[in-house]
């Protein structure tokens, strides 16, 4: 690989082991259940245009760490909307829609969840209320205008658009489809968290090696226990399950080392902005809190290097597009090796085979471009 001097001066934030680690099938599949998770599947197998996204191999890398593979499953081939979050929204929109033409569907959103719930609500002829806060991207904000959604714009952060959501939603009468839960509101993230789980259906027929870790992105943790959840369904041996957040928002790490929820205050938001929450959801800490082995955290410094090595194929075979939240699975598998005693601590070596989801693609075509364009430089 002609750049792997540069992975020398890759380093984490943060690392701890999880002290509370106790992977139950069984208690895992109480939270998110095998029938919510199998229906999931029969649904979104059967609409159009529906195949399973790539599980690319990444040998360029695995050969530079002497690991015997690394999948990199490609989000940025899911439907129309180049990320995971197609399968969540969308689902939960036609489960809670069940046929009625005559309700609104609404959400607050960083981008994608948002697109999904619009896409989910236009398949349906159902008419969608997307809020957004001022952090938002133009560029997002007309992708999921595309799919007929309304927008409404929210000054603050995630956080005050959800609260606007929330509020007008309960005025209004409009159904919430939310990927985040509180109390009293668990059905909705569940469905979504089903949907995501379609992943790992598809990688359990995708490969026929054992899955030995998983690296996994958290932002409010709904993609990481979906994944958990879809493991203890579908894989027959259990992976180490390992969580990666920015370091201005690990949630997930402060709650684990806590061993109860705890909230971070965000004070620099990351360019990981899908991973940028200062909170775990409800529902996905029952998963978290006893099924994962590790937690680590990362600066930003190394995305937009990640992003422009993946799409000039110094990972793999092929060109892979990979948006900013798609780079830290590789960032922190390079961290790992890079640490010896982290490295050790994991396992990490030539039996090992491992698991990144590449979670969406060009998002946001113009922040992905600067991206590229920034790594670039960095690569000369």
């Amino acid at each position: 690989m002609q750049s792997e001097k540069i992975f020398n001066y890759w380093s984490h934030s943060k690392f701890i082991s999880n002290q509370k680690y106790n992977f139950s099938r069984e208690e895992i599949l109480k939270v998110l259940p095998k029938s919510y998770i199998d229906d999931a599947y029969a649904a979104i197998s059967n609409w159009e245009g529906y195949k399973p996204t790539p599980l690319i191999d990444l040998n360029k890398l695995s050969n530079t760490y002497n690991l015997n593979k690394i999948f990199y499953k490609d989000e940025s081939k899911r439907f129309k909307l180049k990320s995971f979050k197609a399968l969540g929204g969308a689902y939960a929109v036609e489960k809670i829609s069940a046929g009625n033409k005559n309700i609104i569907v609404s959400t607050a959103t960083a981008g994608n969840h948002g697109k999904s719930v619009a896409w989910g609500a236009q398949r349906l002829g159902l008419k969608s209320k997307i809020f957004i806060s001022q952090n938002v991207s133009e560029a997002r904000a007309r992708d999921i205008e595309s799919f007929g959604a309304e927008i409404i714009k929210v000054k603050g952060n995630y956080d005050d658009s959800l609260k606007a959501c929330i509020n007008q939603s309960t005025q209004n009468k409009w159904e919430i489809i939310q990927d985040v839960a509180w109390k009293n509101y668990e059905l909705v993230p569940k469905l979504t968290m089903s949907g995501y789980s379609v992943m790992i259906k598809e990688i359990s027929e995708q490969t026929n090696h054992y899955i030995t870790h998983i690296f996994l992105q958290a932002g409010v943790g709904g993609m990481a226990s979906a994944v958990i959840a879809g493991v203890a369904r579908y894989f027959k041996r259990i992976p180490k399950i390992i969580i990666i957040e920015p370091q201005s928002a690990d949630c997930v790490l402060a709650s684990i080392e806590n061993n109860k929820l705890t909230r971070v205050d965000i004070k620099t938001e990351s360019i990981m902005g899908g991973m940028s929450c200062g909170e775990v959801s409800l529902v996905p800490w029952q998963i978290i809190k006893n099924s994962v082995n590790n937690c680590l955290s990362l600066s930003d410094d190394n995305i937009a290097t990640t992003v422009a090595m993946l799409a000039k194929a110094e990972f793999s075979n092929e060109k892979i597009i990979g948006g900013e939240c798609s780079a830290p699975g590789i960032m922190s598998l390079i961290m790992s090796c890079n640490n010896k005693k982290i490295k050790q601590s994991l396992d990490l070596n030539e039996k090992s085979n491992i698991l990144l989801i590449g979670c969406e693609g060009d998002t946001d075509s113009k922040l992905y471009k600067h991206m590229v364009s920034l790594g670039n430089e960095k690569l000369k």
